[in-house]
């Protein structure tokens, strides 16, 4: 019986549970548009709250649903080069790959703790939310981004596969379903 990490079964399952919340923040965004556009054509009235809860649905979409995109090395997939280099030069453009994805979530961390501090108590114009809780799913996905990624590049480095946790016996070609 293969001996499972708790690490690796806690990230892959918080990466799915992201998943599943940004396709219920994708059925939200759709049925505010849908709503705003009838509220307009059918009431003439218009919905600002509406806007402004859709783009907080759209942040929330993209921010939670990277991890689990990130762990099965599918955020920007030009595969082809990879596909045709050996193992060992895959496994070095991979490493690169998770190295950046760590590098860039630890920038956003850092643009966060710079700009929530003042930022975060203002309120947003149209629901009246302050702008830490509005911007808290992108803070919440880029925290699981990092973890992730530093996941990913210590499995690489040990010499194990880092995609294995995050996929999918459903799909064989480890591709999102």
């Amino acid at each position: 019986m293969p001996c499972i990490e708790p690490g690796r079964a806690i990230l892959a399952r918080f990466a799915r549970i992201g998943v599943t919340l940004g396709m219920g923040l994708l059925v939200l965004m759709a049925v505010l548009v849908v709503t705003q556009v009838a509220a307009r054509n059918f009431y003439d009235l218009g919905l600002p709250w509406a806007d402004e809860l859709a783009r907080f649905s759209g942040i929330g979409l993209v921010f939670l649903s990277v991890p689990c995109l990130a762990g099965r090395h599918v955020l920007v997939s030009v595969s082809m080069l990879p596909d045709a280099s050996p193992p060992g030069a895959r496994k070095v453009m991979h490493l690169i790959g998770d190295i950046a994805t760590l590098g860039f979530a630890a920038l956003m961390l850092w643009s966060f703790a710079e700009f929530l501090p003042r930022a975060g108590k203002f309120l947003t114009p149209a629901m009246r939310v302050p702008n830490w809780v509005y911007y808290s799913l992108a803070l919440t996905g880029s925290l699981f981004l990092l973890a992730v990624a530093l996941h990913s590049v210590a499995r690489t480095l040990t010499g194990r596969a880092p995609t294995d946790p995050y996929h999918d016996p459903r799909d064989d070609s480890r591709l999102p379903t």
